[in-house]
């Protein structure tokens, strides 16, 4: 085959080595940094820090923790037990190895700067564009995380690139807890779910390394990563809603922002890499985030299943033509091509035409009657569940789990 012919979906057909050698470059050159790292700590919720570049840093405190509770065997064990623990202050059960539920204690603690205040105008924020919230969370972030290069491999050569909808469903449940009411608090579940996801970090920086068809000497999820990540998700949201014209009162914004502060400082992230505000977040963006932006023959693949999700249901609203063109229309003509997204030839044009108009006239009416954004929330909290149930098949409540393999 001609070598100026062979495009990455080409590469998913030749089979494994093309493949993992297409990863693996792709792996090691985020080892290293194009540019030298120059985000401040000072401009950080914290204010300070000792300013190391975060792709040299991983978490100490989870790592050796995890790495022993599944050398010694007890991952079953420990996965039946925390399927228990699911609300922020509940206890931890009984029989957990005792240095994990002396790490979980630990993690689970709130920081000094949490600011309740913040909290609740988050979750205000929330009632209100719920709806744009979960759009924005599938085709923006989720759809973003396959041209993440480092991210995606990631995915792919762990567990989950061979169970994608079972982890589409709990990062759904991420989603879907930083947005109800109480987040953080009594009857909430995001700190559990944090302090869950923090631990299956752990898990795939042991297991990774050992998969053959992952580079020798490279630790993946870093915390240059995790930061990443939280751009994918808060501040292209923001990003995203600012674009789209929303007038976003303050106090909502800077809670908005202060619920993913919080997730996170509890997600393992280093206060000193966690942006004080919004400016802070887009000049970090530009840094780890806009840069790296790029298609692998993985994310590729990862994108062509996530696409196909809603095949197995028989809804149009679900169809993949749909799903692409709610892609192709958030995340732009750049990244749709990139993931081999075809234009829809209705779907397309009509969002591109009807959808500023849709949230002018919601958005209209939020300001005019307030009293209306109740029952918008209603709506918009009875989407959100079903497509909780939905992604999970019906297995609630979800357990995020420890795993056993890779790839």
């Amino acid at each position: 085959m001609d070598a100026h012919r062979l495009n990455r979906r080409d590469a998913m057909r030749a089979g494994g080595g093309l493949l993992g050698a297409v990863g693996a470059m792709s792996l090691v050159a985020r080892t290293a940094r194009a540019e030298p790292w120059t985000w401040s700590p000072n401009d950080s919720i914290v204010g300070s820090g000792g300013g190391a570049d975060p792709l040299t840093l991983w978490d100490p405190e989870a790592d050796p923790v995890v790495a022993k509770v599944m050398d010694d065997g007890n991952v079953p064990e420990v996965n039946r037990l925390l399927a228990t623990w699911t609300h922020n202050t509940q206890p931890l059960p009984d029989g957990l190895p005792r240095e994990l539920a002396d790490f979980i204690e630990y993690a689970r603690q709130l920081p000094s700067w949490t600011d309740q205040g913040k909290l609740a105008s988050s979750f205000d924020f929330t009632r209100k564009r719920g709806l744009y919230l979960g759009v924005l969370y599938a085709f923006a972030s989720g759809m973003m995380s396959t041209v993440i290069p480092h991210e995606a491999l990631a995915v792919y050569y762990s567990r989950g690139g061979t169970h994608l909808k079972d982890r589409i469903a709990k990062t759904a449940k991420f989603g879907y807890d930083i947005g109800t009411v109480n987040a953080y608090g009594d009857g909430g579940e995001m700190v559990v779910t944090c302090v869950k996801t923090r631990i299956i970090h752990a898990a795939v920086r042991h297991l990774l390394p050992q998969s053959p068809h992952w580079p020798a000497g490279v630790t993946p999820i870093t915390q240059d990563d995790l930061m990443v990540t939280w751009h994918s998700l808060a501040t292209t949201i923001m990003r995203t809603l600012n674009s789209w014209q929303l007038r976003i009162p303050t106090a909502e914004s800077e809670g908005y922002l202060h619920s993913w502060q919080l997730a996170g400082h509890l997600l393992g992230i280093r206060d000193e890499y966690i942006p004080a505000s919004w400016d802070q977040a887009d000049a970090q963006a530009a840094q780890v985030l806009d840069p790296i932006l790029a298609p692998t023959a993985e994310g590729i693949n990862l994108a062509d299943q996530l696409l196909n999700l809603g095949a197995n249901l028989d809804l149009t609203l679900l169809s993949r033509g749909i799903l692409g063109a709610f892609t192709r229309f958030i995340m732009g003509d750049k990244v749709g091509n990139w993931l081999q997204i075809p234009r829809e030839p209705v779907w397309s044009p009509l969002l591109e035409v009807a959808w500023g108009p849709f949230v002018a006239v919601r958005e209209g009416v939020l300001a005019a009657a307030p009293a209306v954004d109740i029952p918008y929330w209603m709506f918009d909290e009875f989407l959100r569940q079903f497509a909780m149930w939905y992604v999970a098949e019906l297995r609630m409540p979800l357990s995020i789990e420890i795993p056993l393999t890779n790839r």
